[in-house]
């Protein structure tokens, strides 16, 4: 039986392709061989890691699901043995959930073999409003209760009104829906944020980073401590 992860937010520029990336390298680490398909329309951004050799779907047609391509998708998931990682655009995030639903995409894959967990990510600051939006969407279009929540505090402190997300009313009527928090670290923008925005910008994997000898040797030092404190996160994340 393989996981299927699909990354889901409506808000764009909110670290999806981050959370995508940073699981297929988390499970490459385990030794596994990840499926990694990136059907964002606009800024296939996952498919820029060539290292994590992602397959680039377009699955849609303007504003509409392309159900041939589509299919296409489904039969890249079906025969899978490792873990699928699917990483979607938000311009395509309410029509490919209505699809997921309408077409009964959940019920199928369990049939298959598979397990479906939804990834989604909250950020802090601006955006925060726009993705607890987002999670609330997923809560009432999906009856999984593996959804997996991503704390992002890279745009600001993800706070409302003095209460943190676990204490928000959205997330307390729906924490039995919820099967893992992970809790990005909130890094320096000045160190930390900056070594890793460049390793993004590059599409480069935190190991071809740290292997980089023309970066200084405090910036690789700095990504292997991001990378082990992530993969840390993940490993207690037991449903992953």
């Amino acid at each position: 039986m393989a996981k299927i992860h699909i990354i889901l937010q409506g808000k764009g520029g909110v670290g999806k392709s981050f959370i995508a990336s940073v699981l297929a390298q988390y499970k490459q680490s385990k030794e596994q061989q990840p499926l990694c398909i990136d059907t964002d329309p606009v800024n296939a951004t996952f498919n820029g890691f060539k290292s994590l050799n992602a397959i680039r779907l377009q699955i849609m047609d303007g504003d509409e699901i392309n159900s041939r391509n589509f299919d296409a998708l489904v039969e890249l998931i079906a025969p899978a043995t490792e873990d699928v990682i699917i990483d979607n655009g938000a311009s395509s995030f309410v029509p490919l959930s209505h699809y997921l639903i309408s077409n009964n995409v959940p019920a199928l894959l369990k049939d298959l073999g598979h397990n479906l967990l939804v990834h989604t990510v909250i950020t802090g600051s601006q955006a925060m409003n726009d993705t607890i939006n987002g999670f609330a969407t997923i809560v009432n279009s999906f009856s999984t209760n593996e959804i997996v929540v991503w704390l992002n505090p890279y745009w600001g402190v993800i706070e409302h009104e003095g209460k943190s997300f676990e204490q928000m009313k959205v997330y307390v009527n729906n924490k039995n829906r919820v099967s893992a928090i992970v809790k990005i670290p909130s890094w320096k923008e000045e160190t930390f944020g900056r070594d890793i925005a460049d390793m993004l910008q590059a599409r480069q994997t935190f190991d071809e980073a740290i292997g980089n000898t023309a970066s200084t040797i405090m910036t690789r030092q700095r990504l292997k401590i991001a990378k082990t404190q992530l993969f840390d996160l993940l490993t207690n994340a037991a449903v992953l």
